[in-house]
């Protein structure tokens, strides 16, 4: 009866055991748990990675995090009700990410973390800026942007601060701005924009110069 002969240990590259079955590919259970760490870790290399190349860290390593349903209210990561006033029912970026509750995740805004954001709604058209758009655009400096759910919005993020928020409709114009107890639903960075927060020192001026 011919030997049967087993390739090497995938791990440590040794001699398979003489009995080991002709399917096994580690020599021992010590080198088929140090394969599996080493997978995961590759596999959480590559995610963190992935998020690094569309999320700003600045974001990704704050505790903000939450879940949000079909009509836009914030959740836990369980699916109860979240608040955003109650950090005990926000969650880190990867708990919120791996959750299943909802639609999505979005970030709560909070004064202490000196983050805003402006919204223009309806800014986009048919995959272009609309030119009320592009003329705000213009006006800020280059930050973070990201395109809404929806498609046809457009979120900007800046590192500042607003006394309060603002909703401004005035002819096309259509912008909020916040800074503070509001969440954001997180959509897709906008291709070619920074990774990073732009400084807005003068926020609200500059919201007043856009009017």
């Amino acid at each position: 009866m011919p030997a049967i002969v087993h390739a090497d240990c995938e791990r440590c590259d040794g001699p398979m055991p003489l009995l080991a079955r002709a399917d096994a590919r580690f020599c021992s259970p010590a080198c088929r748990q140090a394969a599996y760490r080493t997978r995961r870790a590759a596999e959480q290399e590559r995610i963190a990675s992935e998020r690094a190349s569309r999320i700003p860290v600045e974001l990704t390593s704050r505790p903000r995090w939450v879940r949000y349903s079909g009509r836009k209210v914030p959740l836990r990561v369980d699916g109860r009700f979240a608040a955003v006033n109650d950090p005990s029912t926000w969650s880190d970026f990867e708990t919120a990410e791996a959750a299943t509750a909802g639609d999505g995740i979005g970030f709560v805004l909070t004064a202490h973390d000196r983050l805003v954001v402006i919204d223009l709604d309806h800014a986009v058209e048919l995959g272009r800026v609309l030119p009320w758009a592009q003329r705000v655009l213009d006006a800020l400096p280059p930050t973070y942007m990201e395109r809404g759910k929806s498609g046809s919005g457009l979120h900007l993020w800046f590192r500042g601060e607003v006394p309060a928020g603002r909703r401004i409709r005035q002819g096309e114009l259509a912008l909020e701005v916040y800074s503070d107890r509001r969440f954001i639903i997180v959509g897709d960075r906008v291709p070619g924009t920074p990774l990073e927060l732009a400084e807005l020192p003068d926020a609200a001026g500059v919201i007043a110069s856009l009017v």
